[in-house]
This record gives structure tokens, sequence and C-alpha cells, in this order.
């Protein structure tokens, strides 16, 4: 009688029977009626799959590594373009509450907070979901109130419901905010909240606007601008440029009680002599634009594009 010899397949986890004379191999004992097929036969089918398998594996890795850089290139793509919208290399120092509300959308979201103008554009579209809508509901807006204004933190207060100390959340709770009865600052997974994160700051909101009226002495043309009381007359510039290309080619220059004289586009508007009068009509009840100041722009020589 032949010499059978048990012995276990680990490929396939599953003992099996093996001829010492011949090498046959079979599943079930000796004698036995019928057989399953021989273990070769079997354990390459159990290759197969586990091929089958780690190919599924391996193709849905490299799906979700294309997600991912697709998903980088997409921020990418999306700041550069917010960058050139909002005139490249002329981004501004100061922004006014009206520059903030032109970006009210999920895909060009800025929001204020503590005289900083933060661009959320990329974290919302990082954190799509429920907790990315209160932000994108608030674009646009100043959202300083959301905070603690001694910490920076989070605003907390006493939740009606369950009578605990909570994070304030008037739109709800939004990405990097803790779960109510957690006692955390920030979220855990988030190393920095976004607000305190400087590198999304593009900017201060100003502390005051001013309105002024720039005449084209070559066209006649008026524009009426509203700009940041901290902004020089170079930063004033710069917006004028969305109203004339060649704005770089005129002399500026004011007329009032003192006279005639070309101001300084290096100073801001008060520091060429250009008061503020808002104060004193407030206290007159006089209307905000009961006057507005003129500067007078000369055309000079040269027709230079200002970049």
């Amino acid at each position: 009688m032949a010499s059978w010899v048990q012995e276990y397949n680990y490929t396939v986890g599953r003992a099996y029977w093996r001829n010492a004379s011949t090498g046959e191999t079979s599943w079930d004992p000796p004698g036995a009626a019928g057989t399953a097929g021989t273990v070769d036969a079997e354990q390459a089918s159990a290759v197969a799959l586990q091929a089958h398998i780690k190919g599924r594996q391996v193709r849905k890795e490299q799906e979700e590594r294309a997600t991912s850089a697709k998903m980088v290139q997409s921020v990418y793509r999306g700041r550069e373009a917010r960058h050139q919208l909002s005139g490249g290399a002329r981004r501004k120092k100061y922004y006014t509450p009206a520059d903030v509300a032109a970006h009210d959308r999920a895909d060009d979201l800025w929001v204020s907070l503590f005289h900083k103008v933060v661009d959320l554009s990329d974290l919302v579209f990082l954190h799509a979901g429920p907790l990315a809508q209160p932000l994108i509901e608030a674009a646009g807006t100043d959202i300083t109130h959301w905070f603690d204004p001694a910490t920076h933190g989070l605003r907390r207060h006493i939740d009606p419901k369950t009578g605990t100390l909570a994070p304030f959340v008037p739109l709800g709770r939004f990405i990097h905010c803790p779960p109510a009865g957690s006692g955390a600052e920030f979220d855990p997974a988030a190393e920095v909240p976004w607000w305190l994160d400087d590198s999304l700051v593009v900017g201060a909101l100003t502390r005051k606007t001013r309105s002024v009226r720039l005449l084209n002495m070559l066209t006649q043309q008026e524009t009426a601008l509203e700009v940041c009381a901290e902004e020089t007359l170079d930063e004033i510039q710069q917006r004028y440029l969305d109203h004339n290309a060649h704005s770089g080619s005129y002399a500026w220059k004011r007329t009032d009680a003192r006279g005639s004289r070309f101001l300084d586009m290096r100073r801001t508007l008060e520091a060429n002599g250009v008061p503020d009068e808002d104060r004193t009509f407030d206290s007159l009840s006089i209307p905000d634009d009961f006057y507005v100041p003129t500067l007078h722009l000369y055309f000079a020589d040269d027709l230079t594009a200002s970049a």
C-alpha cells in the first residue's frame, strides 16, 4: 500500500494528503470515496484569487492617489485664479468691507475677524461637508463676534439645552470647532485652527473707509472711490486701475483753500492735507455724502500702462 503523509498548505489554509511514492496529492484521506481535486489545482485557484484581490487594491490606491493629486491641483489652480482676479501683484495691504463682501462664494470665500481678512476658499474645498456650511453662509462678512475678544479663541456660552459651557456657533458647528461638551479649544485633528492660522490672512480690514472723487482733467471723467484711510495715494491709484489702465501717467493734485499743490503718492490722504471730516459732519447731523474731496489728475507725456 502506498504511503500517504498528511501535510498543510498555508496558502490555502487547509490540510491535505501526499503520496510519498508517487507525489500525488489529495484533499481527501486515502481510500475515501471521491476527491475534491488535486492540491496543485486548488492552490493555483487560490493564488489567482489573491492576485485578483491584490490587483483591485492596487487600482484603488492608484485611484485615491490620482484623486488626491487632482484635489491639490484644483486648490492650486483656484488659488492662482483668485490671485489673478484680485489683481495678482496688486494684492492690497488693506481691504474695505465691500472688498471682502465681493468674495462671497464657496469657491472664493473671504471673511474678516479682528480686522484681519482671511481666505477660506481652500479650507472649505478640502473640508467639504456639513461643517463647511456655516462658513459658506458667512462668506463675505465679518465674524469677529464668533470669537472671544480677549483670547481670539472661540467665544463660549451656556447652552440653553444642556446647561453646559459650549462654543458659540450662531450658524452651527464649523470646521475646526470642537463638539459641544468636549472642553477643547479646537478640534484636536487640526494642528492650528484656521482662525489662528496666519498663512490664511490676505491683508487687514480697514478701521475706517473714506470716499474720494478723482477728476481726470484730460477727459473730464469723474470717478468715485471708497478707499481705506490707511492707504497711500499709490495704493489708491491701484484701485483706480480698474477705471483707467494708464493711471500711472497722471500727476495727482489737490486744490483747496491752501491753493493748488502736487500730492505725495507715498503718503495717505490725511498726511497730504485732505482731512477726514466725517466726525465733524456727524456732530452737525450732516449727511456723509454732503461733501466728498476731489483730487485732480493731470495727464503727463508718457502713456504708461500700470501693471
